[in-house]
Parts: structure tokens; sequence; C-alpha cells
């Protein structure tokens, strides 16, 4: 039996958990998980928002699945004066453990609706630094400077991951996105470590593109490409716009990597307050699941479940809102164990 690290969020995420359980069950999955609460769900129990011990948990089992973490209840937004949240509970728990790419797998799923077919490509993002360090100050009352930070350093073994990644995968092909031709020097040296790496697997074709040209293409025609990799702001929005080509946010997961530590992650949840219980979309949740599975060396048992997935969903008799359908999380579990 296997010990995974299960990360509790609270609100949606506790509904898919539940999902997950019965879907390993039914399948006699190895797998035992070790639950540890966090965001709002472990604020509301007593603790701190991001434990210490769950923290050391992860890093020495090596492996997690995570729900969204969620704010607390009245949390607004951040003001031109200042946060009036606390720090994002999803980006400070990557940065805890140092985790450093994420990657989402975009592809079409069948039975669910989208603008696109035959797209399969994985979108790796470097999520340390860039835009998103958040280093800005305000100069003068009125003007505000924000920093780009590149580094050499954490470029390197970002793209290294990316085209192991893609060898593993039998990807041919690695895009790099970026900005080069105006930001000459922070999106020129992620693109001069881009190349620098790609020497170090001559069978895989490495291609750069413009990050505007890059949201052209992938509405066009995304089909062309097998992997893209680009910074934390591209990646970021690149993220969505992926997802939107092959049915909406409930189609993707997040593959997050770090030194001997590997979390998958829901990218979607919500509260009880804005999705009643009982009533969200599991698959979030189901679909890293999936992915750890393969990596573990379940092939066989990812594929089951996956393919009884698809059947409910070409079948469409049962959906949950989000996808077209009336039913419920448990309705939905229940028509994909009924195909298992």
């Amino acid at each position: 039996m296997r010990k995974v690290i299960f990360v509790q969020g609270g609100g949606l995420g506790e509904d898919q958990e539940l999902s997950v359980r019965r879907l390993f069950e039914a399948a006699k999955v190895p797998i035992e998980f070790e639950v540890h609460l966090a965001g709002r769900m472990a604020i509301e129990h007593g603790s701190d928002a991001l434990p210490k011990s769950t923290f050391d948990a992860v890093r020495q089992c090596g492996i997690a699945l995570k729900t969204k973490l969620l704010q607390p209840k009245g949390a607004g937004m951040p003001t031109a004066h200042g946060p009036s949240v606390p720090t994002n509970y999803n980006v400070a728990f990557r940065r805890a453990l140092g985790l450093f790419a994420s990657m989402r797998p975009v592809h079409n799923l069948p039975g669910i609706p989208s603008r696109f077919t035959g797209v399969d490509f994985l979108l790796f993002r470097e999520i340390t630094e860039d835009l998103y360090t958040a280093s800005e100050h305000e100069i003068v009352p009125g003007v505000v400077q924000s920093f780009k930070i590149v580094t050499e350093a954490a470029c390197m073994r970002f793209f290294r991951l990316t085209f192991e990644t893609a060898r593993r995968r039998g990807r041919k092909t690695v895009h790099c996105i970026h900005k080069a031709n105006i930001l000459k020097m922070a999106d020129g040296l992620f693109l001069d470590c881009f190349r620098r790496v790609a020497r170090e697997y001559p069978e895989i074709t490495a291609k750069d593109l413009i990050v505007d040209n890059t949201c052209n293409q992938l509405v066009s025609r995304p089909q062309q490409f097998e992997v893209l990799t680009a910074g934390n702001l591209y990646g970021d929005l690149l993220s969505d716009l992926g997802a939107g080509l092959v049915g909406g946010v409930s189609t993707t997961a997040a593959i997050n990597s770090g030194t001997d530590v590997t979390v998958y992650e829901a990218v979607y949840g919500a509260s009880h307050e804005s999705v009643p219980p009982d009533v969200g979309n599991p698959l979030p949740l189901i679909l890293p699941a999936i992915e750890l599975l393969k990596d573990i060396g379940e092939g066989e048992t990812a594929a089951r479940i996956q393919k009884a997935v698809e059947a409910v969903l070409m079948e469409g008799k049962v959906r949950t809102r989000d996808i077209g359908g009336t039913a419920g999380t448990t309705a939905f579990t229940d028509a994909i164990l009924a195909r298992m």
C-alpha cells in the first residue's frame, strides 16, 4: 500500500475528495491517503492556514493530491493601498514546497463540447519568478513600479524538466513562448536558456513563438502544438486559454513539480456558499488523480477510470451543471462507478 498525502482545502474539495475515494476503492487502488487540512479548512479547525506539519508530510512522502485551498470567509480582493486578504494560500503552498514548474495536460475529453477537436498538448509554466514575485513599490503617489524577475538558474532547471517530460511522453516538438522582441533582457535570457537546454535533446525539435502570436495560433489551429513552455505570467494566461479550447476549467489538471516533490492539484474549487454541497463537478480532482496513478505505475487502473469517465460523458445522460446537466456530485460519481 502506497501512502499519498491528501491536502484538503475545503468547500467543493470535500465533495471532490469523496468522489475520488469512491473511485479508488472500487478500482482497488493500492493507495492510502493521509489527510492534511490547509487554507480555510485548516482555519475552521483551529489550525494555521498552512501548517508546518502538512509541508513536512508532503516532503517526507514526496507525492500529494491537493484540492484548491480556499481563502477565509469574507476575504476581499487586494486594493491599491495594500492587500486586504492573506497571501494566496495556493501560491504560498507551492513556494513553501519549492515547486517550480506546473504542467497542464490540455486535451479533448469525449462528450465535452468544444470549439476544436484533436487538441493534445502539454503546457509548462514556470511558477517561481517573473512578475509573480510581486516585487513592486510606489515610487511617488500615483506611480507604481513592478519588477519582472528572470534568473538563469530557475530557467535552466525549468527547461530541463520540460524536455525530460517531453522525451518521456514521446513528444517531438517543444515551443518556447516569450516576448523577447520587446523584453530583450528578461525574455531574452529565458529564450537563451531554452535554446541551450534544447541542444541537450537533439531528438526533440525546439521552436519559439512570441506570446501574442501564440494566442492567435491557439485559437486558430491548436492541433499543431505538442508542448508549450512559458514563464509565469504568460503560462498563467495560456493555461486558461488552453482550458477554454477543450471545454473549460473542469477538463484540466495541474501537476506541480519540485525537487523530489510532486503535487497533483485540482485547478478549480469553490466554497459551499457559491457551490452548494453535492452539486459541483468532481472532474477537477478526478483528472489529476488519474495523472497521479499513471506516474506511480498504475497505468491500467488510470485507463480504466479514464474510460469510465469518458463513457459517462459520451452518453450524456448524467452531467453536472457546469457541463450542461442537472446531476450532482454523487450522481455523477455513481454513473462513473457503474461504467467501471
